[in-house]
């Protein structure tokens, strides 16, 4: 009896570390990324984003397009609208808890499609590919890009997820 006790006490301690683990997952933005992303010979990554089109989501939001768009759909500001921000900014698809230096203005930043960051930052675990899964690095997948890339959205153009991934591509080069 005392055996079985036992066990189950460990094992709801396993349990409840795991989800305390998983909560404690934030989001931490792209600057942080850019320390070890930036430079050319560790691929560019952070620059790829940077000059790409997820980097300025937010910043579509506030143009005349955008303006048009909104008042036809009776939205009054599209920069502050959930059903604008939850594609448009990281931020405006998370639990606001989960939020540790994100910002907004990022936009659909790394961590929309690579997961929240704070665990898997740093180098050590960066470097090996399993430990940084474990601390909630993401691959992206198809699925992640249509709930944003689809024809809920009022200017969607027909998604051809090879296609637009390759134009967004920022590979790590071989070590």
């Amino acid at each position: 009896m005392i055996l079985r006790r036992t066990l189950l006490i460990t094992l709801l301690a396993l349990l409840s570390s795991g989800v305390m683990l998983a909560q404690n997952f934030k989001y931490i933005g792209a600057s942080k990324c850019k320390m070890c992303h930036v430079k050319p010979t560790t691929g560019s990554q952070y620059n790829v984003w940077k000059d790409g089109p997820h980097a300025r989501a937010m910043e579509t939001l506030s143009g005349e397009e955008a303006k048009k768009i909104a008042t036809e759909m009776g939205i009054e500001n599209p920069a502050t609208d959930p059903a604008c921000i939850k594609c448009h900014s990281t931020v405006g698809h998370i639990e606001e808890s989960l939020v540790a230096t994100l910002k907004m203005e990022e936009g659909v930043s790394c961590e929309s499609c690579h997961g929240p960051g704070s665990r898997y930052k740093s180098n050590a675990i960066m470097k090996k590919p399993e430990m940084a899964m474990k601390n909630g690095l993401i691959e992206p997948t198809e699925e992640m890009c249509i709930s944003c890339h689809n024809e809920e959205s009022p200017t969607y153009i027909p998604f051809n997820y090879e296609e637009r991934v390759a134009e967004i591509a920022h590979p790590r080069p071989a070590k």
